[in-house]
């Protein structure tokens, strides 16, 4: 899909050094960030990041024969004097404003998924539902940064029917920057949750980050967003006037029970069946947990607004991605590998997973990360729980700083191993275990949990 030079005028100023050339400056193909990629028919921007600085490759991409470049002031010098170019205050800024202009010619329904916990999943559960309508575009692995959203929107093309976004943040005011620069028709944010309180202080101020997303939501779109919530609820109505859709999940139990219908898009879920019922349509997915249940539960709201017919009995084979909700048997054990990250709250949810599974249960735990004060709170509530549940033993790690509190909350507690290094990991979990034993390994990033996995029996 070409950007002609007219467009990039409108949005970044006019080209400077164009003389005569105009004529070969009819179009690029597309926008690159990336000298080791980078086509002669693409327009290249230098991006100063954290470990590069796109400036540096200004002779390698001249060598590539580019029509153009997008520089930052006061950097003239590197290009001959002669060479057209577009002289710019912030070369971001500029990378989001194409995007967005890139995001405006494709003129297909874009999809924003934010949240704590539950992001990834759902954004891939949406992409396999939404397949009947033809090829579907991913935010690939965590592009869900200002980069990564700008670098998937710019690899769209005609061929995709659907873009599916995840948008992560660490701070106020990046969700309303990405949600600039996409325009969302339809949002999602999958729950409120504690990861990063450390860095937003609250969970209240993390509300408030995750209600941005609506910020620059098509005011003819929908927000959709988990039930019961009513802090989320009432901070929506600073932000979204809008149509918003309230999704909730039910043990099936429950609706056999004592169950009361009301406005919510409800679904019911069977455990031992792995089934969810949902308007009278039942669906079986391949992911374990009440979690996932939820999660797939979002994808069938994004699926029914973009007006998905669904069968009455529908199967799912959700693809794992590294360290998520995959499932590794060997001769001994069944490793149930969570290892990407870790809060309060997926940790709980893949502990309840985990007891579910009929065989002595274990639990590999690397300290979560980004809590700030209430860090050793929220892992008193899990040591608590795991030390009320059935699973016979956890390995804790944690660094060597806070291992005497953990030390002494833990002292004389015996379901608990606490160790500060992943390299002892394998060989304290192989002494413990037995044929037939399931293995729960959850950790916060840091800890590169997925390393020890090959070396456990």
């Amino acid at each position: 899909m070409d950007i002609s030079l007219s467009e990039v005028n409108d949005v970044l100023g006019d080209i400077r050094n164009l003389g005569e050339a105009e004529n070969d400056f009819l179009k690029f193909q597309n926008v690159s960030i990336d000298s080791r990629t980078l086509l002669k028919t693409e327009l290249f921007i230098a991006i100063k990041g954290k470990n590069f600085d796109g400036h540096s490759f200004i002779p390698e991409v001249l060598k590539k024969g580019v029509k153009s470049v997008v520089i930052k002031e006061g950097m003239q010098k590197l290009l001959p004097s002669d060479f057209p170019c577009w002289v710019v205050s912030d070369t971001l800024e500029a990378f989001q404003k194409l995007t967005l202009l890139k995001r405006k010619k494709l003129n297909i329904p874009l999809i924003a998924i934010t949240g704590s916990v539950g992001k990834t999943t759902t954004k891939e559960m949406i992409g396999e539902v939404l397949k009947k309508l033809g090829r579907i575009k991913l935010s690939h692995a965590n592009f869900n940064n200002e980069i990564g959203v700008g670098l998937t929107i710019l690899s769209t093309n005609i061929e995709d029917k659907v873009l599916v976004l995840e948008m992560g943040m660490r701070g106020p005011g990046q969700i309303e920057n990405l949600s600039k620069y996409s325009e969302p028709d339809i949002a999602v944010i999958t729950n409120i949750g504690t990861a990063h309180i450390g860095l937003l202080g609250s969970k209240k101020n993390i509300t408030y980050a995750k209600c941005e997303i609506t910020k620059f939501l098509n005011p003819n779109g929908v927000l959709i967003i988990p039930a019961n919530d009513p802090f989320l609820e009432e901070t929506l109505k600073e932000y979204w006037k809008g149509r918003v859709i309230k999704v909730e999940l039910i043990n099936i139990e429950k609706q056999k029970k004592s169950f009361k219908e009301d406005n919510n898009l409800q679904g019911f879920y069977d455990p031992s069946q792995k089934t969810i019922l949902i308007e009278e349509n039942t669906f079986k997915i391949s992911f374990d947990g009440f979690h996932n249940a939820s999660n797939f539960l979002f994808a069938y709201a994004v699926a029914k607004e973009l007006r998905i017919d669904f069968e009455k009995f529908n199967k799912f084979d959700f693809v794992s991605l590294e360290g998520r909700n995959k499932i590794i048997k060997s001769l001994k054990t069944t490793i149930y590998d969570e290892s990407y990250n870790a809060s309060p709250e997926s940790v709980k949810a893949c502990i309840e997973n985990l007891l579910e599974k009929p065989s002595n249960h274990f639990l590999i735990f690397g300290s979560m990360q980004e809590l700030g004060k209430e860090s050793e709170q929220y892992h008193k509530e899990i040591f608590n729980l795991i030390n009320n549940s059935d699973i016979e033993k956890c390995v804790f790690i944690c660094d060597k700083k806070n291992d005497m509190f953990y030390s002494d909350y833990l002292k004389g507690k015996e379901k608990f191993l606490v160790l500060n290094d992943i390299k002892n990991v394998p060989k304290e979990i192989n002494k413990l275990t037995k044929k037939g034993d399931s293995i729960l390994i959850k950790g916060s990033r840091c800890w590169q949990l997925e390393k020890i996995i090959k070396l456990i029996d």
